[in-house]
């Protein structure tokens, strides 16, 4: 991705002009009284800065075609490209950019008639029938609306953008580290309605465990803004020494899925400034599928995933999953559709993060990990403390580590230590790479000791005579910190009864509604 690239300024220059272009960016949105919030800004900014990437990208592209003597294709035409109606500092402006933006039918700047730019760029197929680039732009925008109501606004957040070079390779790097900065800001916003990004401490530490090999596929099905896919991208893209293996990550390496229209398009910005050039993201609820319908095909060979949580899926989507398996627990119906979607015979490997209450869960959680331990290899759970997903949550969280080469025997449990005088994780003393150092080392030769334990399969699964599975507790202590005094203020104690106390009254509820459903089909 950086061939061709020009350098640019040093790193502290280049941070800081781009930190002041994004501020002052921000700035003159506040003034537009058709944004409100930063959940409304990030997507303007986001598209604005999305289509300059792409035509500084194709003027890459398009000058070493000529160098190597064969034909370009752009993925934009005149007059839509960047260069075409934004790059003059004094171009269109006011109504008539906002009418050539919006409108299904504009002015062309030749004075012709022809689609809107966002009509134009919705309308966008790949070449011959193959998905390419095309397809990537057309499905970003199909989910976009410009909220923006001032168009002297807009050409004035146009001309701050157009100064950002994504030619050059060291502004490239510093607007990823920028951007995802931008993504952090958006988390407590994201949180209020049930999203938890995952922090990037833990997304390293999964896909550096999982290991994906070159000319392996990975899947996550509920991938927000694309964390999980970037890092295995960069992970993989370290492999690739070869123009051909080179390539090879770029084609279908990577998928992704992403229901919510902002997340997606903060995917697809995301992967593109991390270099993957035409992103496979599935704007679809993951959910959709019937879950006996997915077949051989759809399988991927690792799957890294944070799905959510504590949701709640309409009732046509639990239609896809067998009676016995449908539950409001939205991160039990994905842990089904992960298992399913696994390559089989042992070269499938996942690692997934869940919430306490799947590991204690009865019932259908249960049976959805009877069916995990049955068939598949659960060879490790990391227990991460409370406030590593702050401010979000302090509900303890899991990392579930499985491959296809079940069943199960036995459970290696990490418990992740607090770092030293600390109590909790917070959002100002948040979980750094560092403290996952143990963890790394004993991961290649698992022993117990003061943070680790094993647990024989046989041991946590009760079953009925008939052989359907009762009960599979996960949620064992550490033997050796059991009696351990519960350093934490009186406070926090509380806060945490009370969210265990929620998670105890939501699989009351689904028993009740159980209950229910078997009274009426006695009554029949």
């Amino acid at each position: 991705m950086t061939r061709g690239r020009k350098p640019s300024a040093t790193p502290k220059t280049t941070a800081q002009r781009l930190d002041a272009i994004v501020k002052s960016a921000r700035t003159i949105m506040r003034k537009d009284k058709g944004l409100n919030g930063d959940l409304d800004r990030l997507p303007m900014l986001t598209w604005v800065m999305f289509l300059k990437f792409l035509d500084d990208m194709e003027r890459i592209e398009a000058d070493e075609a000529v160098m190597e003597g064969r034909a370009f294709q752009p993925a934009i035409e005149p007059p839509y490209r960047w260069r075409d109606w934004a790059a003059a500092p004094d171009g269109i402006t006011g109504p008539d950019l906002l009418s050539f933006v919006t409108a299904e039918e504009a002015i062309r700047l030749d004075g012709t008639k022809g689609p809107g730019l966002f009509a134009y760029l919705r309308g966008l197929r790949g070449r011959s029938g193959v998905r390419d680039r095309r397809d990537v732009v057309s499905t970003v925008f199909r989910g976009l609306q410009n909220r923006m109501e001032s168009g002297y606004l807009l050409r004035d957040v146009v001309n701050l953008v157009h100064a950002i070079h994504f030619d050059a390779s060291d502004e490239i790097h510093t607007l990823s580290r920028l951007y995802e900065g931008l993504l952090r800001e958006m988390r407590d916003a994201a949180g209020d309605s049930g999203e938890f990004y995952t922090p990037r401490p833990v997304v390293r530490l999964m896909v550096e465990l999982i290991d994906p090999r070159l000319g392996e596929t990975v899947l996550d099905p509920a991938c927000g803004t694309g964390g999980f896919l970037a890092e295995a991208f960069d992970h993989l893209s370290a492999q690739a020494n070869t123009v051909a293996k080179r390539k090879q990550v770029q084609r279908g390496s990577l998928r992704g899925g992403e229901a919510k229209s902002l997340p997606y398009l903060l995917a697809q910005m995301n992967l593109l400034l991390h270099g993957l050039e035409a992103p496979v993201i599935d704007p679809g609820n993951a959910l959709r599928f019937r879950l006996a319908e997915i077949g051989e095909a759809d399988r991927v060979d690792v799957i890294l995933t944070n799905p959510p949580f504590g949701g709640e899926e309409e009732a046509g989507i639990l239609t896809n999953f067998p009676d016995d398996r449908r539950t409001a627990e939205t991160a039990l119906l994905f842990l089904q559709v992960i298992m399913r979607r696994l390559r089989r015979g042992g070269r499938g490997r996942a690692a997934v993060v869940v919430p306490n209450g799947i590991l204690f869960g009865d019932g259908i959680a249960a049976r959805v990990k009877g069916d995990l331990l049955a068939n598949f290899n659960l060879h490790t759970i990391v227990r991460l403390p409370e406030g590593v997903f702050a401010p979000y949550t302090d509900i303890p969280t899991n990392i579930l580590f499985f491959n296809s080469s079940g069943p199960t025997e036995n459970i290696w449990y990490w418990q992740q230590p607090l770092p030293k005088d600390r109590r909790k994780y917070t959002k100002t003393m948040p979980l750094q790479t560092e403290d996952f150092t143990d963890l790394r080392s004993w991961w290649h030769d698992p022993q117990p000791g003061p943070n680790a334990w094993c647990v024989p399969a046989a041991d946590i699964i009760r079953r009925e005579e008939t052989g359907r599975v009762i009960d599979a507790n996960l949620d064992l202590k550490n033997p050796q910190t059991c009696d351990t005094i519960d350093h934490r203020a009186p406070a926090e104690i509380v806060a945490s009864a009370i969210s265990r106390q929620f998670e105890a009254l939501a699989i009351l509820q689904e028993l009740r509604t159980l209950v229910a459903a078997g009274s009426e089909g006695d009554a029949v």
